[in-house]
């Protein structure tokens, strides 16, 4: 039956296209089906001697069609795709405060209150973050006992902040320093950058050297532009990155309209996603270990869903924007050495009589904590921050890669505590008002009085 289909199917094709040399389109495709015909003419020699190869070759063309149709029917899974989870973001519930330009700012506190604090930390988000992550994984225990007390905060356009069109990082270093203000910080603070959200932290060491006690730096990410940069460090630095990252630095550089486009598909589609993919990141084996635990994909998928509450892409497409354009300042100007009028003969007695120079800038502790299997932000960048950051510390973490150091790891918390505060020394108890003292020491005081009175009453009657 099907033979008799195939001919009858055959015979209409064939009166269909009874004239069709005639016309003009086949005049046109004569000539190069004659010149492809010429040159697929050694095939034919596999064909049977007694057929004719047109019919031939629309048999085999035929059953190849076919074989593909049921090739690609055969190979469909029955087990169920399961689908990416949407993302649930909860109801607002920040504290927030007002800045002088009419913004509010949200944040979130951790560790000890404001009048027990030894130690103040403020610490800005990375990309794709917000005020819930902080130091993740850090015990509240661990906070009282070395008495700190940890303030995280959205910045602009994400979680529950307002937006700040035209923000640079002079702006974000008073945002830092406005939100100190706000809440109580008195004493100098330290700051706390991890990965991206280390371009606040360097930015709160140039622009308010004089409020910042020290600065925690985690795989802090420099400026893959900056001229300071060499040719040697530069390439170390782009050959571990991913293709995608490498093409969404350079969008960001040059076409950051093009951005949006991609932050939708992604991050921005209201969908779960892993941060390897959305993130365009390279990961190693420890890092690969630490992202796959229950821990750290909950916390993940909350300060996700934090961090995009606004549904607004802009604010991702200026954070991106400033991490690879000028940001106003290079890291050589966090440190430098102070530039001195010399006359002529102090110039010549300096070439022969080497004395040191005095150093201008911030000049608190830097503390740099960088994986070795780090492909987020390579080991390279870390080797030019301490070329031209020369007061900085490094501390060198075999094995170790972006996240596994960094996140829910209690031992490493406790290591990088005790380097930056020495000896923990608990919370500030805090001196009792003297109003309180003195109102206790009056009632004391009248209480014998009045006995003594009453003594003297009973005495006279008698």
């Amino acid at each position: 039956m099907l033979r008799v289909l195939g001919r009858g199917l055959w015979d209409i094709a064939a009166q269909s296209l009874a004239g069709a040399e005639d016309s003009e389109l086949a005049r046109r495709l004569r000539g190069p089906a004659a010149a492809a015909g010429k040159r697929l003419s050694f095939m034919n020699e596999y064909l049977p001697e007694d057929r004719d190869p047109v019919w031939c070759w629309v048999v085999v063309a035929a059953v190849a069609f076919v074989t593909l149709i049921v090739l690609g029917v055969g190979s469909v899974d029955d087990t169920p795709v399961e689908l990416p989870k949407k993302l649930y973001i909860g109801p607002p519930s920040a504290k927030t405060i007002q800045l002088p330009d009419g913004r509010h700012l949200a944040y979130k506190e951790q560790g000890v209150t404001a009048d027990r604090a030894r130690f103040s930390l403020i610490a800005p988000h990375s990309f794709l973050s917000s005020r819930l992550a902080g130091i993740p994984g850090i015990k509240p225990s661990l906070l009282e006992e070395f008495g700190a007390r940890l303030v995280t905060y959205d910045l602009p356009g994400f979680g529950e902040s307002d937006p700040h069109p035209g923000r640079d990082l002079n702006s974000s270093a008073h945002d830092m320093l406005h939100l100190a203000g706000a809440l109580g910080i008195v004493d100098k603070f330290w700051v706390v950058g991890y990965s991206a959200g280390s371009i606040h932290a360097w930015s709160a060491l140039r622009h308010i050297p004089d409020r910042v006690a020290g600065a925690a730096m985690f795989a802090p990410m420099a400026n893959p532009y900056d001229s300071k940069m060499t040719k040697e460090e530069r390439r170390k630095t782009w050959e571990r990155w991913s293709t995608k990252r490498k093409l969404m630095h350079i969008l960001a550089r040059r076409f950051p309209a093009l951005l949006p486009l991609f932050y939708h598909r992604s991050f921005l589609s209201g969908k779960q996603g892993q941060p390897e993919s959305w993130l365009s990141l390279s990961l190693g084996k420890k890092d690969k270990t630490s992202l796959e635990s229950p821990m750290f994909n909950a916390f993940w998928e909350k300060d996700v869903a934090e961090s995009v509450r606004q549904g607004d892409a802009q604010p991702f497409v200026e954070e991106a924007v400033l991490q690879v354009s000028d940001w106003g300042f290079s890291l050589s100007d966090i440190q430098m050495q102070k530039r001195e009028d010399l006359s002529f003969f102090e110039l010549i007695k300096s070439l022969f009589c080497q004395a040191e120079r005095e150093w201008v800038g911030f000049l608190g502790p830097i503390h740099i904590w960088q994986g070795m299997d780090d492909r987020v932000v390579p080991p390279s960048v870390t080797e030019y921050v301490r070329r031209v950051v020369p007061g900085a510390t490094v501390h060198k973490l075999l094995d170790e890669g972006h996240f596994s150091y960094f996140c829910f790891c209690d031992e490493c918390h406790r290591q990088i505590f005790s380097t930056l505060f020495g000896i923990p020394q608990g919370p500030i108890n805090p001196v009792p008002e003297p109003i309180e003292v003195a109102s206790e020491l009056t009632e004391e005081t009248t209480v014998p009085d009045k006995a003594k009175e009453e003594e003297q009453d009973i005495s006279d009657l008698a």
